[in-house]
Formats: C-alpha cells, structure tokens, sequence
C-alpha cells in the first residue's frame, strides 16, 4: 500500500515536472481578522504574489503601496519600489519576533516575513513534501463535515522557514489536502492552535491548487471556531514557468 505522503502527492501533479519548473505567479484576495490586529489592515488586499519553487523566495506586488514590493528570503526581508530601490530591509529577521504576543503590533516587514514564508509554504505543498528530511506519521482518521479524513503529521527540516516545525494534514478520499493545523511560533506562546481550511481545488498547468483557504482558531476539542475568520485567501490566475 502506498504512503500517504506519496498518495497526496500525485493527487496534486506530477513531481518530475514541477522539479523541472522554477518560479510560480498567482493573483491573490487576501482578508481575515489578523491583519488589523497587526496593524497592517491595509498592506495586503489584492496582489500578484510571485515564488521561486526550489529555494524560499517570494514576492508580492503591491506591498503597502502602489510602487512597491516586498521581497523576502530567510536571511533577509525588505519593501522595495517595483524598480527594484530598496525602501526598508531587515536581517535575520525572524529575531524580530522575539518576546511578541498575538496583539504585538508589526511593522512592514514583519508582515512581509509572515506573508513571505508562509505563501511560499502554502503554494509549493505538497511537493515539498519530497525534498529531504521531512518526516511523516499516519495519525488516526479525523471524521468532519460528513467526510473521513486521513490526517499525516509532517515533521519540516531545520532547513525551512515555516510556521512551526511539526504540523498535520487532514487529507480526502482523493488525495487532496482540505485541513492542514499549526500555531504558528511567530504569533508567540499565546497563540492558540489553527486550522487552515483549503478548498475549490483547480487545475493550473497540470498541478492542483485550492482557490479558497481560510483559517480559524480551533477549541479544546480540535473543532473549527467559525468566528472570527483568522485568514482568508483566494487565488486565481495560477502559472508556473
């Protein structure tokens, strides 16, 4: 029988090809109660988000302003002018979270860093899946929303920025991922547990993406909290090159 890390990943395309691709663009409608806890309400609305699918690169455009981006690796993040001027830059910038709680107020390129790291994580899963020293664990099915899911726990490598490193995948009858949960450590010992929700999935030259993601806060029990809407995305408009 086949792993359930391998069964999900040829539900979603064709792993030789994508190792073949190297960047990725997607149109994104970006929302959720987070942003203006963060005081970055109007930083991320409407963009072009852009990734490199083989290092962690990523860009979105408009960032905060018409004429600007923002560019982030894990060693560096920054807003630049679409001419490419850089207009703020921060190293190492995950030391820039330390000691924050939920309500700690970010500035523009804590935003950046968050939204860098965890698109790249969001657009190029499961086909990371692939790459070495992740590590997996079949954990009992999860019964929601009249389906049976099978839940993979992912231990990541040290290697990648990500929300925290061991998470789990709540996958369908198809392959397809429809819950995946963490807390993210950026958000501090206070944040509570999520649950990001994928659904609509399309076809985009070959490869399966959700159009809809959201993400909501879940109780003592593991259950969604409908309210409020931590995050929410939608995207269309997917290429890869």
């Amino acid at each position: 029988m086949a792993e359930l890390q391998d069964i999900v990943l040829a539900a979603h395309g064709d792993l030789e090809r994508w190792r073949s691709l190297h960047r990725l663009t997607a149109h994104v409608l970006n929302g959720g109660a987070l942003w203006d806890i963060k005081g970055q309400g109007d930083v991320l609305d409407d963009y072009t988000a852009t990734i490199e699918l083989h290092r962690q690169f990523a860009s979105h455009t408009p960032f905060g302003g018409a004429g600007l981006r923002s560019s982030f690796t894990p060693e560096r993040v920054a807003v630049e002018t679409t001419g490419g001027e850089i207009v703020q830059e921060r190293f190492n910038p995950r030391a820039a979270f330390a000691g924050h709680v939920l309500d700690t107020p970010w500035d523009r390129l804590h935003a950046a860093y968050f939204t860098g790291y965890a698109m790249w994580n969001y657009l190029t899963e499961p086909f990371t899946f692939a790459e070495p020293d992740f590590r997996f664990a079949e954990l009992d099915p999860w019964e929601e929303e009249g389906e049976t899911w099978r839940r993979l726990q992912v231990t990541f490598p040290d290697t990648l920025v990500t929300h925290t490193r061991v998470q789990t995948h709540y996958i369908d009858d198809a392959g397809l991922i429809r819950r995946h949960d963490y807390s993210p450590d950026v958000l501090g010992p206070s944040a509570r547990d999520s649950a990001h929700y994928s659904w609509g999935h399309q076809e985009f030259d070959g490869f399966v993406f959700p159009t809809k993601r959201a993400v909501h806060l879940t109780d003592e029990n593991g259950r969604k909290v409908p309210e409020p809407v931590v995050v929410s995305i939608e995207l269309d408009q997917i290429t890869l090159s």
